[in-house]
């Protein structure tokens, strides 16, 4: 055996020592960033907290489809005056999310979720969601969300905020 074929063996045992590590650590990721957005689900559901703190400052929140707020917010703060703010402001009885599955893989949590409230005119507003979150040190750095646009699109256009 060459001097070489005895470095690739050693280099491939080591590697294969360390892959069970790096699969435990992923694994502990994963766990702790669902319990960290279960929590704050939670947090939301109490009316205590919600999801949204745990927005980075540089957090990136894309909303998928055609409705009237769907594109890219390049950061916290643009997604929550652009969205959250004039969202809430159309709200007499706020959201209370009830979450149907919640599911990790690596960096990313995705949670599946039913949310309701009632609109400032009176009507209920209800809406089924399946959001992809990107953790990094338990804040969330970026995120897609998908759900029913003509709900939404509905809110926005019959409540103005502060009406």
């Amino acid at each position: 055996m060459t001097s070489a074929s005895i470095g690739i063996i050693a280099a491939s045992i080591a590697m294969a020592a360390f892959m069970p590590a790096a699969k435990a650590q992923n694994s502990a990721d994963e766990t702790d960033n669902k319990a960290i957005v279960r929590r704050s689900f939670d947090a939301w559901a109490a009316g205590t907290g919600s999801p949204y703190d745990l927005l980075a400052e540089n957090a990136v929140w894309t909303i998928t489809g055609n409705s009237l707020a769907s594109k890219t917010y390049p950061s916290r703060t643009a997604f929550i005056s652009e969205v959250i703010e004039p969202f809430v402001a159309r709200m007499s009885v706020g959201l209370k999310p009830v979450i149907r599955d919640i599911y990790a893989d690596g960096s990313m949590v995705i949670v599946h979720f039913d949310a309701s409230g009632t609109a400032k005119d009176g009507k209920p507003y209800a809406n089924t969601y399946a959001w992809f979150l990107d953790l990094n040190d338990g804040k969330i750095v970026k995120a897609l969300a998908f759900f029913d646009s003509i709900a939404f699109d509905e809110l926005w256009t019959r409540v103005q905020p502060g009406q």
